[in-house]
C-alpha cells in the first residue's frame, strides 16, 4: 500500500519548507468521467485531484505545482479535442486547466508526441508555464550540453521563501525534464528524422551542473520514466533510479509506468528506502496515472552564510476517494469540451450481435480482438489491390489493449451486444495508431509469436495455482495473428525477455504453427497487417525492420474500424482460436480478470475455471486447469 514517508526535523529560525506537488500521466482525465462506459467515475480526474492540490497548498507557505508529462493523450476527450473539437487559435483544455490551477512547470511525456510535432508545438503556445525537456532535441551536438533542444532543457524559477524567523529570502529553483529516449521509435512515422533523443542519465550528468552553475539553489527533476534500477543501461526507458545517482538533484518526480512510489511494489529494490521515500537518498514520488493521486515532496531548506541547503522531510501520495469533490473552477473550465465529448462519443456507428470485451483476451479467443484484426486485414487488402503484394496471403496482428494489469480491474473493454457508438470504437482501440504492413516470412512470423508469448510465465508440470500471466509484461505487447493458429508449451522458458531480447536461444514455446489450418511454410512470404507502433519494432519485435515495410497509407486504425463496422452491419465476429495451451494434466494456474467476467465463464469452460475470490486490487481470481 502507498503511504507517507517522513524524516521531519524540528523547525529552525533559518529554515523553511518547500512543498513540491506533482501530477503525472493524467492522460486528459480532466473530469471524473469514464467516456468509454459513458458514466461518472469520481475516483479519477484532475477536477477531483485539484481539491487535493488545493488542500496540499493550504498547509504550507511555500509550494510548487509540477506536471510530469502524458497529459495530452489518453481518452476520448483528448481525441475529440485534437480532432473535430479544437478550433484554430484555441487553447487545449488540459493546458487551460493547468493554467487555471497555476502549474509552475511541466515536462513532456512520450504520448505528447502521438499527434505529431505541429500539434504539440501549437498546444504548448497556450501555456502560462514553461515546458522543459533536456534529452529531446531538434539536433544533437557533440555533447548533451551542445544539443539544440526541442524545448528549454530546464527552467529557473525564483521564489521568495518565508523562513522560520519570518524573514523572506530568494530561492532559485531549477526544474529539468526528461522523457523516454524511445519516443522516436514509438512514433517513427511522425518523428523519425525530425527530432532526436539522448540517454536520460547521460544528459543529466551534463545538464544538472549547467543548471547549478546558472544559479539554481535546488534542482527538481521531472522524470517521465519509471523507477528501473540503479545500473540502468544505455537509453533505458525506466531510469529514475539511475537518475537519483546523479549529483546535484534534490528531488525527482517519476512517472510513465503508471505505478505508485513510495509503495510496497518497490520493497527491497536497490537503493530504495520506503520509510524515507528516497532512492539513493534522493526523495522520489510517482503518483500513478489518470489523476487518481497527487505526489507531495517536502524539502527542508536551511539558509546559512548566504547559501541554501536542502534535505528531504517527507514524501507522500494522496489519493482521490469517492468522497473527494471536484473543484468547481475546473469543472466550469472544461464544461463545454466535456459535454461535446460525451455527445460526440454517443454517435451511432453500427451494431454488434455479440459482446465485444477483453475479459479473457490474454488466455483465449476474443471477439473484440477479432473485429479489429478483420478491419486491419481488409484495409490492407484494399490498399495493395492491383500491386505485386496482392498475391501475398494477409494475416493481421492485434493486441488486447485493455486487459487489466496496472490499469486495474476496470481496465477492460466491456461492450455488450447491441448498438455501437463512437465511444465503443475508442474502447476497442484506445491508441491513436495508424495502419501499417510488413512483408515477413513464415519463420519471421513464428519468431514474432515467440516474442508475443513472453506474456506467460513458465509453468512446471504439476504446478499448483501459479500465476499464468507475467504482470510486468504489458498486455499491449502481446500480439495475436489472425490467420495463424498454434500451440503454446508453457513448460518451456520464454525465448525472449520482456524487452524482446533473446534470452534462451534454444527455447521454443510455439508449436504446430498453421496458416488457415495448413502447416506453415517457414519460407513463404506473408503480408502482416499491424499498427504504426508495432511496425517500428516497439514491444521487442525485431522482425519489424524498415526495409520490410509495405506502403498501405497511414489511416488511423479507429477510422479503419469505423469503416469496417459500417460495411459489416451488424457485425458478429466469431472468436478465432488462434492459440491453445499444450495440455498439462494435474497443473493449475491462477488468472485475474474483471469481476464482471464472472457472468461469462462459458468462454473459458475448457479450463474448468474455479473462483478464488477477489484480490486486494479488486480483480476476480480464477483457478484454471491446464
Amino acid at each position: 500500500m502507498p503511504g507517507t514517508a517522513s524524516t521531519d526535523p524540528p523547525p529552525d529560525r533559518n529554515s523553511a519548507r518547500l512543498r513540491i506537488i506533482a501530477t503525472t500521466d493524467v492522460h486528459v482525465h480532466l473530469m471524473g468521467y469514464d467516456y468509454y462506459a459513458d458514466r461518472p467515475d469520481p475516483t479519477l480526474g484532475l477536477a477531483h485531484a485539484a481539491t487535493l492540490i488545493a488542500a496540499a497548498r493550504s498547509e504550507v507557505a511555500n509550494s510548487l505545482l509540477l506536471d510530469n508529462g502524458d497529459f495530452l493523450q489518453g481518452n476520448p476527450m483528448g481525441d475529440y479535442v485534437l480532432g473535430p473539437g479544437l478550433q484554430q487559435g484555441c487553447i487545449h483544455p488540459a493546458v487551460r486547466v493547468m493554467n487555471r490551477l497555476g502549474y509552475d512547470a511541466a515536462t513532456l511525456g512520450n504520448h505528447e508526441f502521438n499527434y505529431g510535432l505541429p500539434t504539440l508545438t501549437g498546444m504548448m503556445e497556450g501555456a502560462r508555464f514553461p515546458f522543459v525537456s533536456a534529452n529531446i532535441a531538434w539536433a544533437l551536438g557533440p555533447s548533451p550540453a551542445e544539443d539544440v533542444t526541442f524545448v528549454a532543457p530546464h527552467a529557473l524559477i525564483t521564489r521568495e521563501i518565508t523562513l522560520g524567523n519570518g524573514r523572506t529570502e530568494s530561492l532559485r529553483i531549477g526544474i529539468i525534464g526528461f522523457a523516454p529516449p524511445q519516443i522516436v521509435e514509438w512514433d517513427r512515422p511522425l518523428l523519425e528524422g525530425r527530432i532526436f533523443t539522448r540517454d536520460i542519465v547521460e544528459t543529466a550528468k551534463a545538464r544538472v551542473p549547467e543548471l547549478r552553475a546558472s544559479g539554481a539553489d535546488v534542482v527538481i527533476a521531472l522524470s517521465h520514466s519509471g523507477i528501473g534500477t540503479p545500473m540502468a543501461g544505455d537509453r533505458a526507458e525506466d531510469a529514475s533510479s539511475a537518475l537519483a545517482q546523479v549529483a546535484g538533484i534534490d528531488a525527482i518526480i517519476a512517472g510513465h509506468s503508471h505505478l505508485l512510489f513510495p509503495s510496497a511494489t518497490f520493497a527491497g529494490a536497490p537503493g530504495v528506502d520506503l520509510a524515507r521515500g528516497t532512492i539513493a537518498g534522493v526523495p522520489v514520488v510517482m503518483p500513478g496515472f489518470n489523476a487518481m493521486h497527487i505526489g507531495v515532496i517536502d524539502l527542508q531548506l536551511e539558509r546559512h552564510a548566504g547559501r541554501w541547503t536542502s534535505r528531504p522531510a517527507a514524501v507522500s501520495l494522496r489519493s482521490i476517494t469517492p468522497g473527494t469533490p471536484a473543484l468547481p473552477e475546473v469543472v466550469e473550465e472544461v464544461r463545454a469540451e466535456h459535454g461535446a465529448t460525451v455527445a460526440f462519443s454517443r454517435r451511432s456507428v453500427g451494431r454488434s450481435l455479440v459482446p465485444l470485451d477483453t475479459f479473457f483476451a490474454t488466455a483465449t479467443a476474443s471477439a473484440a480482438m477479432r473485429v479489429v484484426a478483420e478491419a486491419q486485414a481488409r484495409h490492407v487488402a484494399r490498399q495493395v489491390a492491383g500491386r505485386t503484394e496482392a498475391a501475398l496471403p494477409i494475416v493481421s496482428a492485434v493486441s488486447p489493449l485493455k486487459a487489466g494489469g496496472r490499469g486495474g480491474p476496470q481496465n477492460y473493454t466491456q461492450i455488450p451486444a447491441g448498438d455501437l457508438a463512437l465511444r465503443h470504437v475508442a474502447d476497442l482501440y484506445i491508441f491513436p495508431n495508424t495502419i501499417a504492413a510488413l512483408r515477413l516470412t513464415g519463420a519471421e512470423l513464428a519468431d514474432w509469436l515467440e516474442n508475443a508469448v513472453t506474456l506467460f510465465h513458465q509453468i512446471q508440470p504439476g504446478a499448483v495455482d501459479v500465476p499464468l500471466i507475467d504482470a510486468d509484461f504489458p498486455c499491449y505487447n502481446h500480439d495475436r495473428i489472425l490467420g495463424l493458429s498454434f500451440e503454446i508449451d508453457l513448460s518451456q522458458p520464454s525465448r525472449y525477455n520482456r524487452h524482446g531480447r533473446l534470452r534462451a536461444p534454444h527455447a521454443r514455446r510455439v508449436h504446430d504453427l498453421r496458416h488457415n489450418g495448413l502447416p506453415l511454410d517457414p519460407n513463404q512470404e506473408f503480408l502482416l497487417a499491424t499498427n504504426s507502433y508495432r511496425s517500428a519494432g516497439c514491444g521487442g519485435y525485431a522482425q519489424a525492420r524498415p526495409e520490410r515495410l509495405v506502403d498501405v497509407g497511414r489511416a488511423p486504425i479507429r477510422d479503419i474500424l469505423l469503416r469496417h463496422l459500417a460495411e459489416h452491419e451488424p457485425t458478429a465476429p466469431a472468436p478465432a482460436e488462434t492459440f491453445r495451451f499444450r495440455p498439462m494434466p494435474g497443473t493449475t494456474v491462477t488468472y485475474d480478470t474483471a469481476p464482471a467476467a464472472t457472468a461469462h465463464l462459458d468462454r473459458i469452460a475448457h479450463f474448468r475455471p474455479e473462483p478464488l475470490g477477489l484480490t486486494d486490487e479488486g480483480f476476480a481470481r480464477f483457478r484454471l486447469h491446464l
